[in-house]
């Protein structure tokens, strides 16, 4: 799995061992950190492209992230779609979560399904939530759901 930093370098070590590297930086310099997964898609076509991003925020410092890109040519709906952008970045979080448990980094999951039944990803709302609570992750949906739906949006846009 080829992950990027925003400027679009490509990072060469696991993102495990990268993400470890960060926390350390971010640690050394006296920040607090912490840590938002989500996942975006779009349709282009016959195409599905993804892009599930690693959002660090530093406490009232700003922020960076890392990125991983993919795309699908098998044909999903909508509700599909949603859970299939909800377990990449569950895959992500999982991964992730015993060495941000280690360094005491908060971890939340963003979905990016509408809280407001008259969207169409409202309907992958209720099995979303459910997918993420029950992996004992902090869920957000939007508009709270600023990963998945402003940082990894602006990649598949």
């Amino acid at each position: 799995m080829t992950w990027k930093k925003f400027n679009g370098e490509t990072i060469e070590s696991p993102i495990l061992e990268e993400v470890e590297h960060a926390i350390e930086r971010e640690s050394a310099l006296g920040n607090k950190l912490k840590v938002c997964i989500g996942t975006d898609s779009q349709v282009k076509g016959a195409i599905i492209d993804f892009a599930t991003v690693i959002v660090f925020l530093r406490e009232k410092k700003g922020g960076f992230m890392y990125i991983h890109q993919e795309r699908s040519s098998l044909k999903m709906g909508i509700k599909e779609r949603m859970l299939s952008e909800v377990q990449k970045s569950i895959e992500c979080a999982y991964s992730l979560c015993d060495l941000l448990d280690l360094y005491d980094v908060d971890l939340e999951v963003h979905a990016d399904i509408n809280t407001n039944p008259n969207f169409k990803s409202n309907m992958a709302l209720h099995e979303a939530m459910g997918y993420i609570l029950s992996m004992g992750f902090v869920f957000k949906a939007k508009p709270e759901a600023f990963a998945s739906s402003a940082c990894a949006n602006k990649l598949v846009q």
